[in-house]
């Protein structure tokens, strides 16, 4: 696969861009300290995953504020104690506050010298303004989970993006989507029949964190461990 065959790349944003699962796990852990609760940031984001993606899947049209509230409330449940209202709404309004991975910026402005830019993200609009704010760069197209009314898995995020191509007149094969999660975004894309960057995020921890476990077959073209070495090879590629 060369990197200088395309034109566009297709992002998820969090967990490649923001650091979601420090986002998260900032509201989980003085929780599960409240409530007695002695597990580690990785213990209690893998007790979110399943249920962040389930509430997902039975509400598509909630805005990811309500999603992220809801999935901190089922939880609570899964670990047997109570999450307040005050604490699900803590979680729900902290998207803006999450930080960004410390090489986005920097690889997203390299980036932009030679490729137009898209996100596809499991967010609300409102959401990913105060992350957008974090990343430094101008997206040509912003596809969220809001303007869709589903969240990936589901494949309405890539149907949206193929519309956004046909706009930008740019063919589909000059196109190829960059992130993090397998289960949120590679699936979708080996179904959709797009060619994919592994960003593994997680490379240097074992399991799967805020992300579930790839249920179906995936596949990815290249894999980087971040961003940075992701856009120094595809500057590199563009000459």
């Amino acid at each position: 696969m060369n990197l200088a065959d395309y034109d566009v790349l297709s992002f998820d944003c969090y967990g490649t861009l923001i650091d979601w699962e420090t986002g998260i796990a900032a509201v989980l852990a003085p929780w599960a300290r409240e409530v007695g609760l002695e597990l580690s940031d990785e213990e209690l984001l893998v007790a979110y995953a399943d249920n962040e993606a389930r509430v997902a899947r039975e509400m598509p049209t909630a805005l990811y504020s309500v999603v992220l509230a809801e999935a901190f409330r089922r939880t609570g449940e899964t670990l047997g104690r109570p999450v307040s209202e005050q604490w699900a709404r803590r979680l729900g309004e902290s998207v803006p506050e999450w930080p960004a991975f410390p090489d986005s910026a920097e690889a997203l402005a390299l980036l932009a010298r030679d490729y137009r830019l898209v996100i596809v993200s499991n967010v609300h609009r409102e959401g990913f303004a105060g992350s957008n704010k974090r990343l430094g760069v101008e997206f040509d197209r912003i596809i969220t989970a809001e303007d869709v009314g589903a969240y990936k898995p589901a494949p309405n995020h890539f149907e949206a993006l193929d519309s956004a191509l046909r706009e930008m007149g740019v063919p589909r094969e000059r196109l190829v989507h960059v992130a993090q999660s397998l289960f949120h975004d590679h699936v979708p894309a080996k179904r959709h029949g797009l060619r994919s960057v592994w960003i593994n995020r997680r490379h240097d921890r074992p399991g799967w964190g805020a992300t579930p476990e790839p249920a179906a077959e995936y596949s990815y073209n290249l894999e980087f461990p971040d961003l940075i070495s992701f856009a120094r090879a595809a500057r590199q590629a563009k000459g």
